[in-house]
């Protein structure tokens, strides 16, 4: 008989940890049956970061997963429910016949390493030519991540990475993040999955442009200086003369810039942006500062974030996905920015994913920071979900992803 791709979560909101890992054997045993379990994402909330090796033996003990990944959250999701400040542990297991699992740890000095010479990448994580994705989760305080993503992009081209920061921690060294048997506090961990296996990628980054294209020009850091020759904060008091009275409401969620990942673009929209917090306006000299360098000669546009866009926009994205039937399984990596933070509800992003594939298998956890491909490269955003779609190979979407 041909094995299929099986995936089965669990959200357990046991505080007892051996507890919690047999109500998550058992529901997991009764949604695919007995049998070994190749692959395992485990989010603990941050209840959970101070026995985070005990929670990893107690699912070692009962599920004996061939390999599993995880970090720390300061909330968690499953398939049916997001939860937030509260204790609960998010799990999904999958079997993956004939898919080759390759698992890795990267400390801070290594992504150094490969982010200065990224042609190091392949032999540091054991992964091949044949990679079909990449699954990672890192340390916000000590894991440069534009470097590191920048190596994949060149040492796996059109490869997508999938991930977030681990989130919950205070302070260096609180960090909590799973590989199989150990705990990690510092650096990134991941695992590559090669072979028929398909992992289709939706990053939603939930905001809408607003006013023109704008051309940085002078820029300095993560400052720009002026746009299209006027000081920047002169174009976003004339942004906000021309908003309508719904966009003005708006801006108390905050304005967002928008660096235009492809400049020779004609026409832009939505997802041809990676979308930045300001961090500060300098009123004196007309500058603001946002969270990424930029250079002089390129473009932004600013955008707003609410509620309705961020919905609108997931629900956008996962509608071509409904011509390829539901995936096997999801693992779904959210701002922590979003939640009840944006939303006037609970469940916000899960509850759209579940209007379009009922029952999907799925957990992930509320980042810091969130991984995923834009335009074929992969980045760090802020404010987005970023959503892996899992399936055997030959029924994705997009097969060259």
């Amino acid at each position: 008989m041909t094995q299929t791709i099986q995936f089965a979560s669990s959200l357990s909101l046991e505080s007892d940890l051996k507890k919690a890992a047999l109500e998550v054997g058992d529901e997991i045993e009764r949604s695919i049956g007995k049998g070994p379990i190749d692959l395992m994402f485990v989010f603990p909330s941050s209840h959970h970061a101070g026995e985070a090796q005990t929670l990893l033996d107690r699912f070692q003990d009962v599920l004996s997963p061939r390999v599993l990944v995880g970090c720390v959250g300061e909330g968690v999701i499953g398939s049916r429910r997001e939860v937030e400040g509260d204790r609960a542990i998010a799990v999904v297991a999958a079997r993956l016949p004939d898919v080759q699992l390759h698992p890795f740890a990267l400390s801070p000095l290594e992504i150094h390493e490969v982010a200065e010479q990224p042609r190091m990448l392949p032999s540091a994580i054991a992964a091949g030519n044949e990679t079909r994705a990449f699954f990672m989760v890192a340390d916000p305080f000590s894991a440069h991540m534009d470097g590191l993503l920048g190596a994949f992009n060149t040492a796996f081209p059109g490869v997508p990475v999938i991930g977030g920061m681990a989130s919950g921690a205070r302070n260096p060294g609180e960090t909590a993040m799973l590989m199989n048997g150990h705990t990690f506090h510092q650096g990134a961990v991941g695992v590559a999955l090669d072979g028929p296996v398909a992992v289709d990628v939706i990053v939603s980054q939930g905001c809408k442009p607003v006013g023109p294209l704008l051309e940085v020009t002078e820029g300095d850091a993560n400052v720009i200086k002026q746009l299209g020759g006027k000081p920047a904060t002169t174009q976003i008091q004339d942004l906000i003369e021309e908003l309508s009275e719904d966009d003005k409401i708006l801006l108390s969620n905050g304005l967002f810039v928008g660096r235009a990942i492809e400049p020779s673009k004609e026409m832009y929209g939505r997802g041809d942006f990676l979308i930045r917090g300001m961090v500060g306006i300098d009123r004196k000299t007309g500058s603001i500062a946002i969270g990424d360098f930029v250079e002089t000669g390129e473009f932004v546009q600013f955008h707003l974030r609410d509620a309705d866009t961020a919905k609108e926009d997931l629900e956008m994205m996962l509608t071509p996905h409904l011509l390829f039937g539901a995936p096997s399984g999801a693992v779904l990596f959210s701002c922590n920015g979003r939640g009840t933070h944006l939303y006037d509800h609970p469940d916000g992003d899960i509850s759209a994913i579940n209007s379009f594939f009922d029952d999907l298998p799925v957990a992930g956890f509320f980042c810091a920071g969130e991984i995923g491909p834009i335009g074929g490269r992969n980045f760090l955003h802020g404010h987005t979900a970023s959503l892996a779609l899992i399936r055997p190979i030959g029924s994705t979407a997009s097969p060259e992803l």
